[in-house]
């Protein structure tokens, strides 16, 4: 029986609220390190331990390999571990390979502990929206607002210090110091864990038992597939290469490395405004066109005069994955249930990521074979219109639960 007061049962919950809300904000800051700690140091660290430019496009797939894979494994781990273990797993994974490739010596090593690191980042992605619907649910445009926050400001800085702190102190410095991150997210995680005593397995409020079965019958789950997957073939063909399109322009690659950085500047603004924004719409599929628009624009100016404007074509490339923030607040705005929102998160990430995976591999393979970039660019234009198709279906204000049948 429970013999504590009110007030100690009420100050419980808030300490227990404020512990995982700490454990959510510090995870999603490690949900992007590995990819933006690399991109601006993919041809030295080439030219260190041997690997061509081609391999550079391989590495650039493997974050949506490993997010695609996650979509799969992540409900599995949770129905057999729980949405705080799985988080907690996800952390320990992306420490030890992003310590681990900062010290292989081959090319396959390092693609091997990049591929741990980016799975363990990827389990992130998929749990974490589950975790905001069950423990925050009267507050879910702020706390997806500060989410999606903590994971720009983890795709933002490591693209700005990486070469800084390479040149001073080795890319190996560069790419390992990332590593104690998630091992400080780990810490929260154990408390909530140590806190609940074991209920992170027995409550299955959050996890989905025949939900991640149905969600391929909802056109809302393939609408949202659509979005995340070409907002990611887009925004990791950019991550890649857009260091090579300044340096093949003219630039420095320190100039690529801070073209990288504003990148992902740009979306922290998304990242505050789009939850917020999206909560309050009742179909946001406006703004979807918009940020479709400032794409367009900012592909031609980087394919036609990259040196002209280059801060104002990264600007408009930096506000088109603005749909990345508010596919993940349609997640759970477009799901009655705990067990939906892990549904649907799991399949738009899963499927999304799948077909997001040729993006940077192709987008190289045909900057190769052509020797230009007209033709990776208009690959990125057809994975934007697809993205629009996609975002008619997530958009309309309607339930996942309500369309699986």
């Amino acid at each position: 029986m429970d013999v504590r007061t009110t007030a100690e049962r009420r100050r419980s919950l808030l300490e227990g609220r404020l512990l995982v809300f700490a454990a959510i904000a510090v995870s999603a800051f490690t949900l992007r390190l590995a990819v933006t700690a690399f991109t601006p140091l993919a041809e030295r660290i080439g030219a260190d331990v041997g690997y061509s430019t081609t391999v550079v496009g391989v590495f650039g797939m493997i974050p949506t390999v490993m997010f695609a894979a996650a979509g799969v494994l992540t409900p599995i781990l949770v129905r057999r571990l729980g949405l705080e273990r799985t988080a907690l797993v996800a952390m320990l994974a992306a420490a030890v390979g992003q310590a681990v490739r900062a010290l292989v010596p081959a090319t396959w090593e390092l693609l091997v502990f990049s591929a741990l690191a980016l799975a363990g980042m990827g389990i992130g992605n998929v749990v974490v929206p589950p975790l905001v619907k069950r423990y925050f649910s009267d507050r879910l445009a702020t706390l997806s607002a500060v989410y999606i926050t903590m994971v720009q400001l983890g795709t933002v800085v490591p693209a700005l210090i990486a070469v800084p702190v390479a040149d001073a102190d080795g890319w190996r410095v560069s790419l390992g110091v990332w590593a104690l991150l998630p091992l400080v997210a780990a810490v929260p995680w154990l408390w909530v864990l140590r806190d609940r005593r074991g209920r992170d397995v027995v409550d299955r409020t959050a996890i989905p038992e025949q939900a991640d079965g149905k969600a391929w019958k909802s056109p809302v789950a393939w609408g949202m597939a659509g979005m995340f997957g070409m907002t990611s073939l887009t925004t990791y063909a950019m991550f890649t290469w857009l260091p090579k399109i300044f340096t093949d322009a003219g630039a420095s690659p320190a100039f690529g490395g801070t073209m990288v950085g504003v990148f992902s500047f740009i979306g922290l603004g998304a990242a505050l405004a789009a939850p917020s924004v999206t909560a309050r719409v009742r179909n946001p599929f406006p703004i979807v066109i918009g940020c479709a628009v400032c794409y367009f624009v900012a592909f031609a100016g980087l394919l036609w005069a990259p040196m002209s404007a280059p801060v104002l074509w990264v600007l408009l490339l930096g506000l088109g994955p603005s749909t990345f923030p508010m596919s993940l607040t349609l997640i759970n705005l477009r799901s009655r249930t705990q067990a939906g929102s892990a549904a649907l998160s799991g399949f738009g990430q899963g499927v999304g990521y799948s077909a997001a995976c040729v993006g940077p591999l192709l987008f190289g393979v045909l900057h190769t074979v052509t020797g230009g970039w007209t033709v990776p660019f208009a690959l990125l234009a057809l994975a934007v219109l697809v993205m629009l198709a996609g975002a008619w279906q997530a958009c309309k204000p309607r339930m996942l639960e309500d369309t699986w049948s």
